[in-house]
């Protein structure tokens, strides 16, 4: 077996890990040292319900959706491996002029990196994924900063992007030490509350079911995950753009989510 599959078969297997939540459409357990991000699906396009994780995220100003009620959406997609799509994928978003962030690993950093070029330069925001994508809860302070900083060193001498903001975490694991730590280097965690299993290469179910899958769940504010290995999200991704614009819906940047977060809220009535 090459190098190349063995890389893609072990991102496979622990990308399968943090979406077993989402199969059963239930709040992933806490693990020993941490939790699986997960929340309560619904289709009435309203906000996930995430329980006992608001109060933790608030504490540490992260973020899994936009929660102001207005028809915005925040386009990402997480890249380990490269499986063709990403230039499509770019080509859409360029088309529509709708921005998107890009949470890299230092694997995908170091062997594509005329595409992470090409984000940077079409507008679109880099976010850190790590450069391992260990499993954050289970390391030291020392090794989780050198896993950021690893990778935004790695995305500075490809691209024009010198600074990373955004932090998704590894298998969607964190704890109120990592969110801390995250804190003190300078980063937000950025989590979702829309995806759907849409990162094995083999079980493509076609466009209409990338399609069905976002519109049956979207609501104001979300923060799409999607990943782009997936055929099925580069084939429905302009037909989902063109709808939801259709609806009312705007994409919007995660630097726009956290800036209209620390503005005064309107009051309205006395």
């Amino acid at each position: 077996m090459g190098c190349a599959m063995r890389q893609t078969i072990a991102y496979l297997a622990i990308i399968f890990v943090s979406f077993l939540a989402f199969s059963f459409h239930l709040p992933a357990a806490e693990a020993q040292s941490g939790y699986g991000w997960g929340f309560k699906k619904n289709e009435e396009h309203e906000l996930p319900e995430i329980g006992k994780f608001k109060q933790i995220l608030e504490e540490y100003g992260a973020y899994y959706a936009d929660d102001s009620g207005e028809k915005e959406l925040y386009l990402t997609f997480d890249n380990g491996y490269e499986e063709g799509y990403t230039d499509d994928i770019l080509d859409v978003l360029k088309k529509h002029d709708v921005p998107a962030t890009f949470f890299l690993t230092g694997h995908y950093v170091k062997s594509e990196p005329d595409l992470v070029k090409r984000m940077a330069d079409e507008g679109h925001i880099i976010g850190n994924h790590s450069y391992h994508h260990p499993d954050l809860t289970v390391v030291s302070k020392k090794s989780m900063r050198k896993e950021l900083e690893s990778l935004e060193e790695a995305v500075s001498e490809v691209s024009s992007q010198e600074d990373i903001k955004y932090l998704r975490p590894p298998k969607g694991m964190f704890n109120e030490r990592t969110l801390k730590w995250a804190n003190d280097l300078g980063y937000i965690h950025t989590f979702w509350s829309l995806a759907f299993v849409d990162w094995n290469t083999g079980n493509q179910k076609g466009w209409k079911h990338a399609y069905e899958n976002i519109m049956d769940h979207i609501h104001p504010g979300a923060v799409i995950l999607l990943h782009t290995v997936s055929s099925d999200n580069a084939k429905a991704l302009d037909k989902m753009i063109t709808t939801l614009k259709k609806q009312g819906y705007q994409f919007k940047s995660l630097d726009h989510m956290v800036m209209k977060d620390m503005l005064p809220r309107p009051i309205y009535g006395y």
